[in-house]
């Protein structure tokens, strides 16, 4: 009988030992970009102050970065727009209606050819950001935060806060503006 008791604890104790270890060492990783840390600790003004490299005091729509927080991480889905999964476009449409209650076309070539153009050095935080992947014009979208720093559903990793400088990014950069 304390061979049975003892294999039972075992297996009960296999069991949940992948439970345990994975729900202390989750944590949202907020960025892909290469020179920044990864921060996965603090108040959420102070961990988006820090990845944006701007004070907590300039970051006064903790609105949206609430809304990323809880979008942070969801996994690509071409053509969803659920925390199921979500394409950058879905993405993007998501955002602009919860936080700036603004309607926009549901693709990122529509979004491009519905923006008012600006130069990247007058972007502020809402604008959106286009790229040109696989000699698609327009076939990426994102959102601008602060400096250089943008959110989107990237196909690999899912929603994450990318460098528009990154050299990877930046060869694809085609387009930034503001919604009409």
């Amino acid at each position: 009988m304390t061979c049975k008791l003892k294999n039972n604890i075992f297996c009960v104790l296999l069991a949940i030992a992948p439970l345990l270890y994975t729900s202390c060492s989750s944590k949202k990783i907020l960025t892909d970009a290469s020179k920044s840390k990864p921060v996965t600790s603090g108040s959420l003004k102070d961990r988006y102050a820090s990845l944006l490299n701007v004070k907590e005091k300039d970051l006064t729509n903790e609105k949206l970065y609430r809304f990323i927080d809880s979008w942070i991480g969801v996994p690509h889905r071409a053509g969803g727009m659920d925390r199921k999964g979500v394409d950058c476009s879905g993405f993007t449409t998501i955002l602009e209606k919860e936080i700036y209650d603004r309607t926009v076309p549901r693709t990122a070539k529509s979004m491009a050819e519905s923006v008012k153009r600006k130069y990247e050095e007058d972007l502020k935080e809402g604008d959106l950001v286009f790229f040109d992947f696989a000699g698609q014009k327009f076939s990426h979208v994102g959102v601008y935060l602060h400096n250089n720093k943008f959110v989107h559903a990237s196909t690999s990793k899912g929603v994450i806060i990318s460098d528009l400088k990154d050299p990877w990014y930046y060869k694809y950069f085609s387009r930034a503006g503001t919604i009409k």
